[in-house]
């Protein structure tokens, strides 16, 4: 197969930008397919994307990883619990869901719900949930008063993630928010979050690779430094903004798209 340059290059900057803010990877890559008529990017593009997202986000939050998992050992072997130890348990109990959502539903969501009047619907309906949670949520709780049963809601929440342009950094902040955690530590805990859920993504992704044939290794490594640089420095730069301001730049850019979307791809 071919190594298209500037189509890999725009849709790899694209998954880097777009899968750790709350505005929808989905809605975005399905813009250029639109735009340029390219097919699907296939398993091992997807794969690629996905590597580079995860390998972004294991790098910059390593410390914090790292101390977690020490945290639940320390914990499972010495009895010893810790915010660290609490907040490791709290992450898989918020990832369950959707691994379960995901197996049972990935074939259907892949094929008959990735479509673009799901996509503007989903882009609308969880922008708007967003900007709700961001204004009227109390958004008082610190990461270390986080509880299991919030992060079951949380978790419960990020099984809509399945559903292409909802956006699981997205819904799972808006989820966080609603539920009373303050907004640096509502984006800080969704990207944790992502972490094991990317991982099983990616390798449901690489099992169904295995059986594809004809795969083009450069622009798969290409595809995951670009999306892995591209998602590293989109990370670090917003929750410096988030620090600052509110989620409402992305909730207006979301109802923005998805009217871009509505009005030039339904209409």
């Amino acid at each position: 197969m071919d190594f298209d340059l500037f189509r890999s290059t725009i849709l790899a900057l694209i998954q880097g930008l777009t899968e750790f803010l709350p505005i929808s990877s989905s809605a975005h890559l399905i813009l250029p397919s639109e735009l340029f008529g390219w097919d699907d990017q296939g398993l091992g593009f997807d794969m690629a994307l996905h590597l580079g997202t995860l390998t972004a986000v294991i790098l910059y939050f390593r410390k914090d990883l790292w101390a977690v998992a020490i945290a639940m050992k320390t914990q499972v072997f010495k009895g010893e619990v810790s915010d660290n130890s609490r907040l490791g348990w709290n992450i898989v109990i918020a990832t369950f869901p959707v691994l379960i959502a995901g197996f049972l539903i990935k074939d259907y969501a892949e094929t008959e719900l990735r479509d673009i009047n799901v996509i503007t619907a989903t882009t609308l309906i969880f922008g708007l949930l967003l900007g709700i949670a961001d204004r009227f949520a109390p958004q008082t709780r610190a990461l270390a008063q986080l509880t299991w049963k919030t992060s079951l809601l949380i978790g419960l929440a990020q099984m809509f993630a399945v559903i292409p342009g909802t956006s699981r950094s997205g819904v799972t902040m808006t989820a966080a928010l609603f539920c009373g955690l303050k907004r640096e530590t509502s984006a800080r805990f969704s990207f944790l979050l992502s972490v094991p859920t990317i991982a099983a993504a990616g390798l449901l992704k690489f099992i169904d690779l295995l059986s594809t044939p004809d795969i083009n290794w450069n622009e798969l490594v290409y595809a995951t430094v670009v999306a892995a640089i591209t998602a590293f420095f989109c990370i670090h730069y917003f929750l410096k903004l988030i620090a600052s301001f509110s989620f409402m730049p992305f909730v207006v850019y979301r109802l923005l798209l998805g009217c871009f979307l509505l009005f030039f791809f339904i209409l």
